[in-house]
């Protein structure tokens, strides 16, 4: 199943590219981060908050990164409880110059284990609200 949001911010592609090429700042824009830990350009690990207030690690790594282009990652999932419900889980998001700023592409891939793939509607729905909220971030920190 793939999910993907788009939106004309008005930064330029250089300005966006310098937000989400840096997993540091996960936090500024992208829904449920609240601290990035061990960032690097290749890996990092994302604590988010559960809707219970619990912290929730996770572990990704840079999968494909084309300057002011096109950045993507997958999400480790191996002995991890997102595991029970994921087989595969990727991000891509697309920048290209549109009329005076950048029209952003975000794309969720994710192949469904166990339970999950019997509640599609429910899965794609959340990738939706996800996207929309990483979209809404950048527009608020650029």
């Amino acid at each position: 199943m793939t999910v993907k949001r788009q939106r004309h911010l008005s930064a330029a592609p250089a300005e966006v590219w310098r937000l989400v090429c840096d997993p540091s700042r996960l936090p500024e824009w992208w829904p449920g981060v609240t601290r990035v830990e061990d960032a690097g350009p290749e890996a990092w690990t994302s604590v988010l908050t559960s809707a219970k207030g619990r912290a929730v690690r996770a572990d990704y790594t840079r999968t494909e990164s084309q300057a002011h282009q096109r950045l993507s990652w997958r999400q480790e999932l191996e002995e991890t409880p997102f595991e029970r419900i994921l087989a595969e889980s990727a991000t891509e998001i697309v920048l290209k110059p549109d009329e005076g700023g950048t029209r952003v592409e975000i794309a969720l891939r994710q192949r469904p284990r166990g339970w999950a793939r019997f509640s599609p509607l429910q899965l794609r729905s959340a990738a939706r609200k996800q996207l929309q909220g990483a979209l809404d971030g950048l527009e608020r920190a650029l």
